[in-house]
């Protein structure tokens, strides 16, 4: 099932939500969302915008996606963590459009009747989310430097803005 709102997509499949919302995030929201009688532990991670990247000073993060592919890359990566590591839920909501400082940018809650399994499965998701998930960033940076877009995952090479040019 899939929401018909402009701010906010989700969808939903028997105890995984996903979801990408211009929203600020709720790391309350997303813990509800997978609490249960059954699970023993919840593990939440909260991704947030730090205030540099390589030195240099990050003003913003800005998300932008393909939503309804990205929709169904993380509805499969959240089905295949709760088979593989037996969890009891999985919730992960990333957020689109600009994230400020200090500000969540994705939040994945698991969880398990143990806490290995909510661990396990929610690192795993997080990995999977940013290796295979199609949302971009531009980290607008401080000063004179511009922004750089990148796909969203660690290490990977940017595209330089040029900062005179007002197009981008």
């Amino acid at each position: 099932m899939a929401s018909e709102a402009s701010e906010s997509q989700y969808l939903i499949d028997s105890d995984i939500y996903v979801e990408l919302t211009y929203d600020a995030l709720s790391a309350t929201v997303a813990m509800n969302r997978v609490k249960s009688r059954k699970a023993g532990a919840i593990v939440l991670f909260a991704g947030t915008t730090r205030d540099n990247f390589g030195g240099m000073p990050v003003k913003e993060l800005q998300y932008s996606a393909y939503v309804p592919l990205a929709l169904r890359t993380m509805m499969s990566i959240a089905q295949a963590m709760k088979t593989k590591h037996n969890l009891t839920a999985i919730s992960m909501i990333h957020r689109l459009g600009v994230v400020p400082i200090g500000e969540e940018s994705i939040l994945i809650a698991v969880s398990s009747p143990h806490r290995q399994a909510a661990w396990r499965g929610g690192e795993e998701a997080l990995e999977d989310c940013k290796a295979k998930v199609e949302v971009w960033k531009l980290e607008e940076f401080g000063g004179a430097d511009g922004g750089v877009w990148r796909a969203n995952r660690d290490g990977a090479i940017g595209y330089q803005l040029d900062p005179n040019d007002k197009a981008s």
